[in-house]
């Protein structure tokens, strides 16, 4: 029996568009028996067989896709990234589930009972995802040890196996945990000898896919065959040295060391894997996540992003950094799940972690108080290269002939330092202290401004009309060109001459950037 041409079709048109270029099945034969059977799909094996993305370098990917273009759904107004929906055990990634909290264990992974002791504490705290380090054989039998004893205590939060220079070993680690990270730098070849290893040209750099494909599809099949989870952790301090010799120590390396892996997964049908662009660095891993955002929006793939800075460090610098890198791409609408990589305990990155992603969640348009700020801001062009990273630049205010002020002290070209105070700091007792602590050099107790001095001060709070003293203390400050910024509201109960009005830009717009006093 014949399959007829309409069987043929219904095989076709059942995988997506998108999914179906993404692999070479080799033959899809009709055998010569009279009963109906299905042929086996046969993959890929080797990087010959694969089709690749065409390169950026040479320009056959803008000659077939285009040119680069957004890299976030809407850039004034916060919508998530559409995404597909990957799983991991028991949690799902994507666009369509609320944002994955993870951590990383610190213990040693073949302390199996102090690790699970520390995840069992991690899922308490909330998190929905652990990853634990698997550096050889050894620990990849702790890991199945460790996966087997939180199911009987009943904990099924799922495990994600840290991989690094162990093709082999991470087939083994497979077979037990729910999700693998690999890192595309030195999952197969972290060799970093420049003398040795030169890449100058696009058929040079290429010739090394077959080594990368021979190490890798193995894991593919493993995890196509086991619908386990995979991470593509590109990072920015382990590029590969083919990487580094080609595209340098840049986003754009990052990038496309992560679309070679990609592009393998698909070649073997296998989709189940998010991405992530992880650098120390938050404006590096910032235009890393837009570039690749921005490659998928072009591709037309739809694969979610784990968003992270690495070795954030701990304390207040670690939170800051987090905040500064994870935040900015959450505000894009960009991120599915997220960890604040901290120096410290795993149990105490849940707080940081699980507040950007309530921020998140909160800034989103579907919110109807921040769909009413977002769009009370008119239309714009944004004309800004996302492939480049440049500081703003912008225009400090001019002193006009006739103003009775001057503002050019309030703002400073290279930064401005805004810092906050109260009234209490204005008393007699304090004043001087205050002076030295907002950097002002003084004589016989008189301010002056220095280049390390606060550019303006936020009161929220204006000192009472009757209180002489701590009034002379601000106009000393205004008269060495420090400007003292107070909510408009206050200035209208408690006028402060010559004050910075601070208002909603729906106010300033209402009232004409008036102030009724």
């Amino acid at each position: 029996m014949k399959i007829s041409p309409g069987i043929l079709l219904l095989l076709a048109v059942s995988l997506s568009s998108s999914d179906a270029l993404a692999f070479h099945p080799r033959a899809l034969r009709t055998p010569r028996s009279h009963s109906l059977r299905m042929s086996v799909v046969e993959y890929p094996k080797t990087a010959d067989d694969i089709l690749w993305t065409p390169s950026w370098k040479s320009g056959g990917r803008d000659e077939k896709y285009g040119d680069l273009g957004q890299y976030c759904e809407d850039l004034s107004k916060v919508i998530r990234r559409k995404t597909r929906t990957v799983e991991c055990g028991p949690v799902k990634f994507g666009s369509e589930h609320p944002i994955v909290r993870q951590t990383m264990a610190t213990t040693d992974t073949s302390d199996v009972k102090g690790t699970m002791e520390q995840v069992m504490r991690c899922a308490d705290k909330g998190f929905d995802l652990v990853r634990i380090t698997v550096q050889g054989k050894r620990e990849a039998n702790a890991a199945a040890q460790i996966r087997e004893g939180l199911f009987k205590k009943g904990y099924d939060i799922p495990l994600c196996a840290d991989m690094h220079f162990q093709p082999v070993v991470s087939q083994l680690v497979a077979d037990a945990l729910e999700k693998i990270r690999i890192n595309p730098g030195n999952f197969a070849d972290g060799r970093k000898d420049f003398e040795d290893h030169i890449y100058e040209s696009e058929s040079d750099y290429i010739s090394e896919r077959s080594y990368l494909a021979e190490a890798f599809i193995p894991l593919v099949e493993k995890c196509r065959s086991l619908n386990r989870c995979m991470r593509i952790g590109t990072n920015h301090g382990s590029l590969s040295s083919r990487v580094l010799s080609f595209y340098g120590d840049t986003p754009r390396g990052m990038v496309e060391s992560a679309i070679e892996f990609a592009d393998m997964c698909r070649s073997q049908d296998y989709h189940n894997f998010v991405f992530s662009m992880k650098a120390s660095n938050p404006l590096v891993m910032v235009q890393g996540y837009r570039l690749l955002a921005a490659e998928q929006y072009r591709l037309g793939w739809d694969y979610p992003l784990h968003l992270g800075v690495t070795e954030a460090g701990e304390g207040e610098d670690g939170r800051m950094k987090s905040a500064i890198g994870i935040g900015t791409l959450l505000a894009d609408g960009i991120g599915d799940t997220i960890r604040v990589s901290l120096t410290e305990d795993p149990e105490y990155e849940y707080e940081p972690c699980n507040r950007l992603a309530e921020i998140a969640e909160s800034q989103r348009s579907s919110n109807p108080e921040a769909h009413r700020l977002q769009t009370s801001v008119p239309s714009y062009a944004d004309l800004r290269d996302i492939t480049s990273f440049e500081r703003r630049t912008a225009d400090l205010p001019e002193q006009q002939l006739l103003d009775k002020v001057d503002v050019r002290g309030f703002l400073h070209r290279d930064g401005s330092v805004i810092t906050s105070v109260t009234p209490e700091m204005f008393t007699p007792e304090n004043v001087q202290y205050l002076y030295k602590s907002l950097g002002c050099k003084t004589a016989v107790g008189m301010p002056f401004k220095d280049v390390a001095t606060s550019d303006s001060l936020l009161l929220r709070t204006v000192p009472d009309k009757t209180d002489y003293a701590a009034r002379t203390g601000i106009r000393r400050l205004q008269d060495v060109a420090t400007g003292i910024i107070v909510p408009a509201e206050e200035l209208e109960n408690n006028p402060l001459q010559d004050a910075v009005a601070l208002m909603t830009l729906e106010d300033a717009v209402w009232k004409n950037g008036q102030v009724c006093t």
